[in-house]
């Protein structure tokens, strides 16, 4: 049986995608605490997770990563999404709606 984390690997970057896209401008660890938050603790993504996806998304165009400093912190990278990520992200949302429609269809009970 599939388990949480599988369930969730290839669904990692729309994820980021979209939290990016909705925050306009936040930091890999911003990410992890806004998956936390949103999910009131459901989803407990380590930097680990987090920055090779963003690393990959970066690669590919659908972001942008930006060094900023903070007083008294070290130096964070902050992403924006593109609009080559846009344009992905709108893509991937649409997929999600059908590939959850179409499991809902399967997974209700006959006659429902």
């Amino acid at each position: 049986m599939l388990n949480e984390k599988e369930l969730l690997r290839g669904n990692t970057p729309s994820l980021l995608l979209y939290l990016i896209a909705k925050s306009g401008r936040i930091h890999g660890y911003g990410l992890i605490q806004e998956i936390r938050s949103r999910s009131k603790g459901y989803f407990q993504f380590r930097a680990g997770t987090v920055y090779p996806v963003l690393h990959k998304l970066e690669q590919e165009g659908l972001i942008r990563g930006e060094w900023a400093a903070q007083a008294g912190r070290q130096q964070r990278r902050h992403y924006t999404i593109t609009e080559k990520g846009k344009k992905a992200l709108s893509r991937r949302l649409s997929t999600w709606v059908e590939f959850t429609t179409a499991m809902n269809l399967i997974l209700q009970p006959r006659g429902s």
